[in-house]
């Protein structure tokens, strides 16, 4: 049974071709979520109260302190660390975390990094440039086994960290983490897990040296993320931004810093995103896991399979019975990427995402391209010409998505593989990639298509 919960702004009409308003479906979770209408009450509520933290005297400042610690205790929870001296550092994003992270483990371009081709460019781009990577390397159908990871972590010369994902927000495939964790640390290499994907699906690995994970794509589009570590390891040396809130001690030769998390959140943080993404850890929780995966693994698995029943049309990834985060990935025979994508949004009102979702390695292997092709597209790239670009489709659900608006989903595929004919003419934009029916007013003409979308 699925569950029966709404997101603000679920129902929303959007206009399509035929002249008609149809509730929008939002397939894009994997991006980014709504909120959860605790959330938004949580901030409604919070915003007259809101104030400068942990330096006012003032009730106002005194109340919204309190608020933020609970909601980095709520963080805390959520991510199983209440029990020993982990902190939580508040931080934009995952993104913005594993930066944070990359800088202060102080490697230097000699020091080993594991990592794998699974990963999402956040967690292969700030590796790159303070470590060398080694890369766990996945079969054809986007996976890897716990005997790939060994093997990369005894070469020589021994890794100073393994940085992993804990759910490919392509594939939805969900690496062993529990057994790939022991196994590092059996090897006394510390664990970080990237788990932007992960968070608002399944119960984050209590054994990970540190994790990171986004609001906004667990139901708090607030501007909030976190990195959460071993509070000792953030006490040596300098923190990632130097500031106003880090110090205990500022002379024009010498600084002295606050111990963590303050000194690891110079500045004035985003108070509102906290308590956005303290409410969503709070809601998550109540909810329970157990109805999370249930729910997940029902609309995943009809997802998967109905996309995988479809005539021309290929699910990259594990295989439909592989219990997968609720995502599908897809190619329609002789359809470019961004077509699909943009007949299911103008005719339908359904809201996908294609392209090379922010992890080119991987998307390069599931589609299976030569080395010729690879090499032609990226010379595309360096000269700018995204016409041509690969890419897939990628449908994702989140906690309000329903079997009906999959149903929906399903025949307009479909429908679409069945007849290349569209209502109007679509147009190829030579600067985005992307195609736009002719005639159909855009939500602000003054935006022009490369703003509007990105190739990656």
């Amino acid at each position: 049974m699925t569950l029966d919960i709404s997101l603000v702004g679920d129902g929303l009409l959007v206009p399509c071709l035929d002249g008609s308003d149809r509730p929008y479906i939002n397939l894009d979770a994997a991006a980014s979520t709504g909120a959860l209408p605790v959330v938004a009450q949580a901030v409604t509520d919070f915003l007259p109260w809101y104030s400068s933290i942990h330096r006012g005297s003032g009730y106002k400042s005194q109340n919204a302190t309190w608020a933020y610690e609970q909601a980095r205790a709520s963080i805390l929870a959520f991510a199983n660390r209440t029990d020993g001296d982990d902190i939580a550092i508040i931080c934009r994003n995952t993104t913005e975390a594993i930066n944070h992270l990359a800088y202060r483990m102080r490697f230097d371009q000699t020091d080993v990094v594991v990592t794998s081709v699974v990963e999402h460019h956040a967690n292969l781009l700030p590796w790159g440039r303070v470590a060398t990577r080694r890369f766990i390397e996945c079969a054809p159908n986007g996976t890897f086994q716990i005997q790939d990871v060994c093997v990369a972590l005894d070469m020589q010369p021994r890794p100073k960290l393994l940085s992993i994902t804990g759910g490919s927000n392509v594939s939805g495939w969900l690496p062993p983490l529990e057994e790939i964790i022991a196994e590092s640390h059996r090897r006394d290499i510390p664990v970080l897990v990237d788990a932007a994907q992960l968070a608002p699906h399944r119960p984050l690995p209590s054994t990970a040296d540190f994790i990171v994970f986004s609001g906004h794509k667990m139901y708090a589009p607030f501007g909030a993320g976190a990195l959460i570590g071993p509070r000792g390891f953030f006490r040596e040396g300098d923190p990632f931004l130097a500031g106003g809130g880090a110090v205990e001690l500022v002379d024009l030769n010498e600084v002295v810093w606050s111990e963590p998390p303050e000194r690891e959140e110079a500045g004035s943080p985003n108070v509102i995103g906290a308590i956005a993404l303290g409410a969503a850890a709070d809601e998550l929780s109540s909810i329970g896991f157990d109805a999370l995966i249930r729910h997940d693994n029902e609309i995943g698995r009809h997802l998967r399979e109905g996309i995988t029943g479809i005539k021309g049309v290929r699910l990259l990834g594990p295989a439909p019975s592989t219990t997968t985060l609720p995502v599908a990935s897809f190619v329609v025979d002789n359809m470019p990427h961004a077509l699909v994508a943009a007949r299911l949004s103008a005719e339908y009102g359904i809201g996908v995402r294609n392209g090379c979702f922010c992890a080119h390695p991987y998307l390069v292997r599931l589609l299976g391209l030569s080395r010729d092709e690879i090499d032609r597209f990226r010379a595309d790239a360096r000269n700018h010409i995204h016409t041509s670009l690969p890419g897939a489709v990628r449908a994702s659900t989140g906690i309000s998505n329903t079997h009906e608006q999959i149903d929906i989903l399903l025949r307009a595929v479909n429908e679409i593989t069945r007849s290349s004919t569209t209502p109007v003419p679509y147009r190829l934009d030579p600067m985005s990639g992307e195609y736009w029916p002719e005639g159909f007013a855009r939500p602000d003409a003054t935006h022009t298509p490369r703003s509007i979308c990105s190739p990656g």
